[in-house]
């Protein structure tokens, strides 16, 4: 009886044993693949509107750029929830549209503000031009929250002559959750009020 009682239990720690090994192999192993993988991936360089949207994009209108406006977008990379206790972070994509036919859109500045005022970013390298009915986006993802709740873009804007108003809108998307939540917030032009 105390034979078989120390040969189960011989058995017992020697599966034990095993089963320790095992899961000490496959740390390792998830070890190695995943430094391989940090180690080999290479980091992403951002593209810059001039790169990511060089087909939307024309050369500059020659002479005067006599049209010029501004538009104001509010935009949301958090919002407060459930009575300021539970905030909900978005991502955001500005999108910006040539509503002309015929003419190009010189975009001057694309600048994102946070919530205190201050300028997060600013989107362009230089003045652009985009093609007749072309479109350029612009995108914050959901784990930048530099914006917060009160975040905003102003686009600047020019032409050489008589230009149909540009259409400039946000998407805000996100989840909290299994809930997911999206909405769009409309440009405003800048005008000055006496």
């Amino acid at each position: 009886m105390a034979n078989g009682f120390l040969l189960s239990r011989a058995k017992a720690t020697c599966v034990s044993v095993k089963r320790a090994m095992c899961h000490i192999r496959i740390g390792w192993l998830c070890w190695a693949v995943l430094s391989c993988v940090l180690v080999q991936t290479p980091v992403a360089r951002a593209q810059s509107i001039e790169e990511a949207f060089s087909g939307s994009l024309t050369e500059m209108p020659s002479g005067n750029l006599s049209v010029s406006g501004a538009f104001y977008v509010p935009v949301y990379s958090s919002v407060a929830m459930s009575n300021g206790k539970l905030r909900a972070d978005f991502a955001v994509t500005l999108s910006i549209h040539n509503a002309s036919e015929t003419r190009p859109l010189v975009l001057r500045r694309i600048a994102y503000f946070d919530t205190r005022g201050k300028m997060v970013q600013n989107y362009l390298k230089g003045p652009v031009a985009l093609k007749p009915f072309g479109t350029i986006e612009v995108f914050v993802p959901t784990t930048d929250v530099r914006g917060g709740t009160g975040a905003n873009f102003v686009v600047d804007w020019a032409a050489s002559a008589e230009i149909a108003e540009p259409v400039v809108e946000a998407l805000m998307f996100g989840d909290l959750g299994s809930a997911h939540y999206g909405f769009v917030s409309q440009a405003r032009p800048i005008r000055v009020v006496p």
